[in-house]
């Protein structure tokens, strides 16, 4: 079964073949990370227009490089939800107009689900259940999944997402959007304790997170460097987004453990674009789960398994919704209409008998 995969949710363009039997075909993706620059940050209707011209080149790209023809697709899966209206609704027309002429079916999918699903793309593959954290510029949760359309939220920022505020940070430091993976590359050259920032939400005893206080932290100790010299200089800039970076792994761990300890999981499958973060794998990939020191028949810490997507599959892709879409055409023959829906929680995705 061979599905074509649409990603327009927001300002990347991907598309992508997924074969059911022999794994992914072919995937291109355009981002529009340059265009967007100049304005600091997405500008809707640009990308919405931007999605238009790319979606059909890049479409004859994947059917050239894996050597098909558009009558051997046996399906269309696109990104119907969340993202920016327009984009959406870009990838949702052609995904639909594609389908209706080939006379093949359109299998909505959840952009969420095609990050959480993004690690099945890789050699190492993780299997049911897990618990997932879904860390990106828009959302940081943390779900158990146990099965296709079996996902529980067990807890998620109550502000800011994670990739936000390496994102807003950055900017609090001048550098050039979008900020976070540059953030992240200084990070390494600054030294460990040279700023102290705090660790929101560490000891809530849940898996809430926060991150904008944390920001707040930063701005403040922004101000004040500049106060004292006229600037940020570049050591000093380094050692602060080390800090800043320092406190939001160490969130994210303490709550990963805590994830697993509470559910009795000892797998662990990182998507979305913050997963792409060097410091994060580090931390996530050494992590083991100590049980509580009253717990006397497990005093050993226990290892934990831990996956990740490949690098380019963490940012948003055609691959992640070519996959999904596969899986859930396999599972359950859904198929849907020519709908978007920019606000679309990933728990609203109910389970159905396969």
């Amino acid at each position: 079964m061979l599905v074509l995969g649409i990603e327009s949710s927001c300002d990347e363009t991907g598309v992508a073949l997924y074969d059911s039997a022999r794994g992914l075909a072919a995937h291109k993706l355009h981002t529009q990370m340059a265009m967007h620059a100049e304005y600091g940050g997405v500008v809707p209707e640009l990308a919405s227009r931007d999605h238009i011209r790319r979606l059909v080149p890049l479409t004859r790209e994947c059917l050239r490089e894996a050597g098909k023809s558009y009558a051997d697709i046996d399906a269309v899966a696109f990104t119907q939800g969340p993202g920016l209206g327009g984009a959406l609704l870009a990838g949702a027309a052609y995904a639909n107009a594609l389908a209706f002429s080939l006379g093949k079916p359109v299998i909505p999918v959840h952009h969420l689900e095609g990050h959480l699903l993004s690690p099945l793309l890789a050699d190492d593959k993780p299997q049911f259940p897990f618990i997932a954290l879904l860390v990106s510029g828009g959302h940081t949760q943390f779900m158990a999944v146990r099965g296709i359309g079996d996902y529980t939220l067990l807890g998620e920022s109550v502000d800011d997402a994670a990739g936000e505020a390496f994102d807003k940070t950055a900017k609090l430091l001048g550098l050039p959007y979008p900020g976070g993976a540059k953030l992240s590359e200084l990070a390494e050259q600054g030294s460990a304790g040279a700023f102290e920032f705090p660790r929101p939400m560490l000891h809530s005893n849940d898996l809430q997170m926060s991150f904008s206080g944390l920001k707040t932290a930063v701005l403040s100790a922004v101000e004040k460097v500049q106060a004292e010299h006229g600037g940020i200089p570049e050591p000093v800039r380094n050692d602060i987004c080390r800090a800043f970076q320092d406190a939001v792994v160490d969130v994210l761990a303490a709550k990963a453990h805590k994830a697993l300890l509470d559910t009795g999981m000892r797998t662990l499958v990182v998507a979305g674009g913050v997963g792409a973060n060097k410091k994060l794998r580090e931390t996530l990939t050494a992590l083991t789960v100590r049980p509580p020191k009253q717990d006397r028949l497990k005093p050993a810490p226990e290892a934990v398994k831990v996956y990740f997507p490949p690098l380019e599959y963490c940012t948003d892709n055609g691959a992640m919704i070519a996959l999904a879409g596969a899986m859930r055409l396999e599972n359950r023959r859904e198929t849907g209409g020519f709908t978007v829906k920019p606000r679309w929680p990933l728990t609203e995705i109910v389970k159905q008998a396969v």
